[in-house]
């Protein structure tokens, strides 16, 4: 008899993204000759720039003749990228990074997902509150919790509030926990961490002997210097902290995947005598035997993201979509809504009118205004209330739609 993983019976009935776009579906369907403006999953409109894509042709080119032909590569990733990554992302800061210690994969929400394999079910996991869905879902599918309760909230996962209260930034947890899911800038709030917020983050991991899965996807969005792209800006993070980063909104590969995870040689977890083992030898374990790597001419793409025009070209799509940000924290500030985000991370945080259920203002704003965006309730019980809309849209498209917002009664 095959038995299910009955862990997956514990699961919401939808993810979050699938039911938004069953509810879109059916509208559009009963609704043929509206025009729905898609703001919600964040997925990014920016073609790939010419650079990446002069890049990706000549990998293609290499693959189709025999003599630059390349059957499997590296499942960590091809030196070039590792190394590109590394000088470019980590180094020229002086963060001490070093290729070795970056796995190249095919998204973060994957490695997100893929990384509690290398962790017993014993641990605690904390989590933000909102918080991206795939760090409770897979936290859930891989056995460490109980059921939901009627609250929203699985048993066995530390939930950490963040609300309009505390900045949206959650206080340290005050019970025991072993794995900590960090996301800045955040999905969903749009909201950073300060150098002194996150310094407190790695003293209690170093002190509680935790790791921190530190969700670093949107940093090229930042402008403010003040604010650290990375957790190894911090003192002590090297020991404590593992980083994921990836390329689908800074370089438009939603499409194309390509990503990374960073983890240094000095992060260890335990067994249960208590021996300290160094966590990155299992995750190249995990990876290597579980994946054959992104593809080669995927690859040689991303690498072209570091080359000069590169960067240039990247900047001014990332400018693009920050542009969007500006003008949709405007449009609704001037429509009488309350804002976060946008500033530093391609998402805006809106807090309903009235106290609108979050479901309720998607219903709203897609059957009245034919929008859509992400209902807050969505990423936990205390996004209720909130609802948050991605800037990946086309500019015309935004500027359409916060125009429609405006006219709600």
């Amino acid at each position: 008899m095959a038995l299910i993983n009955e862990n997956y019976q514990k699961l919401q009935a939808g993810y979050l993204f699938p039911e938004i776009g069953r509810r879109v579906r059916e509208y559009t369907t009963a609704n043929p000759d509206k025009k729905v403006i898609r703001m919600g999953i964040g997925d990014v409109t920016r073609p790939l720039s010419p650079a990446i894509v002069k890049a990706f042709h000549e990998g293609v080119d290499e693959m189709a003749n025999a003599a630059t032909f390349r059957g499997y590569g590296p499942e960590q990733g091809y030196e070039f990228l590792r190394e590109a990554i590394a000088k470019n992302d980590y180094q020229q800061y002086g963060v001490a990074i070093k290729a070795d210690d970056i796995f190249i994969s095919d998204g973060s929400k994957c490695d997100t997902g893929n990384i509690q394999e290398i962790f017993g079910n014993d641990n605690v996991i904390a989590v933000g509150d909102p918080v991206y869905p795939v760090y409770v879902d897979t936290t859930v599918m891989s056995g460490k919790t109980g059921k939901l309760s009627e609250k929203g909230y699985y048993d066995g996962i530390v939930y950490m509030p963040c609300t309009e209260a505390n900045g949206f930034v959650p206080e340290l947890p005050s019970q025991k926990v072993d794995l900590i899911f960090l996301c800045y800038p955040n999905n969903p709030t749009g909201t950073v961490a300060t150098k002194d917020e996150l310094k407190k983050w790695v003293d209690y991991a170093l002190a509680n002997k935790c790791i921190i899965l530190y969700d670093a996807a949107y940093q090229a969005f930042i402008s403010d210097n003040d604010i650290p792209r990375s957790i190894y800006e911090i003192d002590g993070a090297d020991k404590c902290a593992i980083e994921f980063r990836s390329f689908s909104k800074t370089a438009g590969f939603t499409g194309t995947r390509c990503a990374f995870t960073v983890i240094p040689d000095g992060v260890v977890a335990y067994n249960k005598a208590g021996e300290a083992f160094p966590v990155k030898p299992l995750w190249n374990r995990r990876h290597s035997t579980k994946f054959n790597g992104v593809s080669y001419p995927v690859q040689k793409a991303a690498a072209a993201i570091y080359t000069a025009e590169g960067k240039k070209e990247t900047a001014e799509i990332i400018a693009y979509y920050m542009e969007n940000a500006r003008i949709m924290r405007n449009s609704l500030e001037a429509s009488g809504y309350k804002v976060f985000g946008g500033v530093n991370a391609p998402y805006v945080w809106v807090k309903t009118k009235n106290n609108m259920s979050s479901w309720d203002f998607f219903d709203k704003v897609l059957g009245e205004a034919n929008v859509v965006g992400t209902p807050g309730s969505g990423f936990g019980p205390s996004g209720e209330g909130y609802f948050r809309f991605s800037a990946f849209a086309d500019r015309e498209n935004v500027i359409e739609a916060m125009e429609r917002i405006k006219n709600l009664e």
